[in-house]
């Protein structure tokens, strides 16, 4: 008997081929989670305008909303873009999803083993599932109310919502929970692909930094609505509107918005 015949006769020749599958999902995943830190460090800025004043963050909020290009404000653009974050969290959740403890069997066997080994880079994965449980819920809510009112996004609107409708503890465990998470899973990220080429140490110091960046930032932010909120509370629902604008501003508004008054050549 051959040595071929041997081979087929045994089964080796037919060796299943490793799927690719797994590794291509490993990347969705990266991929999902980067835009998705980006887009949160990039909304932690646009909220923090607040601390630049009410005109500043109603500026923001009206180019979001199409207001200096269109000729009126569409805060239905904004709905667009919160739609567009929505699908892509929903993505990343699922892909997630596949590492998470199946039952409560394996949680207690993968806390037996955190506890054991007190690996950092393994606790902090842990804690990376815990606030990725807690996203489910708070991030969910936070988008599905960005998507249906859109309108409800400004100055006082936002501020109104912090304090007189008592949102701010729900705010308060969202920037600990999206900052923790985010923040990890950026370090994890940079580990797992090599990018870009630095030490754990000092990764680790990094992440640890723009945590407590964020963190600061948003509690500054959050603290500014709430004494707006405080202030205006006997106004409820009103919404802000500046009484000007700066003149290269000014121009790019709706035609008869912001008309600074002629003053008469003879008047006194």
């Amino acid at each position: 008997m051959s040595t071929s015949t041997l081979i087929v006769q045994s089964g080796l020749a037919e060796r299943l081929r490793k799927s690719r599958w797994p590794a291509r999902l490993d990347l969705l995943q990266s991929g999902t989670g980067l835009l998705l830190v980006l887009f949160m460090w990039g909304h932690m800025f646009f909220v923090a305008s607040i601390l630049l004043g009410e005109t500043a963050m109603w500026t923001i909020t009206r180019m979001f909303e199409g207001y200096f290009f269109f000729g009126g404000a569409h805060p239905r653009l904004v709905s667009c873009v919160v739609a567009g974050v929505l699908l892509l969290f929903v993505l990343h959740a699922l892909l997630a999803m596949r590492k998470f403890p199946a039952n409560y069997r394996q949680y207690r066997t993968l806390r037996a083993h955190v506890r054991a080994m007190r690996h950092e880079d393994s606790t902090l994965w842990v804690w990376q599932v815990y606030t990725g449980f807690a996203l489910f819920f708070l991030a969910s809510a936070h988008l599905y109310q960005m998507l249906v009112w859109p309108q409800n996004i400004g100055p006082y609107a936002s501020s109104d919502r912090v304090w007189s409708d008592g949102l701010w503890p729900f705010y308060l465990l969202l920037l600990l929970a999206v900052e923790v998470h985010g923040g990890i899973g950026l370090y994890r990220l940079a580990m797992k692909w090599n990018w870009p080429g630095l030490s754990r140490n000092f990764l680790k110091r990094l992440k640890w930094g723009l945590t407590g960046f964020f963190l600061l930032l948003g509690l500054m932010t959050l603290g500014a609505y709430m004494k707006i909120g405080f202030a205006h509370q006997a106004q409820y629902g009103e919404r802000y509107r500046p009484a000007e604008l700066p003149a290269w501003l000014e121009r790019m508004a709706p035609e008869g918005d912001f008309t600074r008054p002629v003053l008469e050549e003879n008047a006194p």
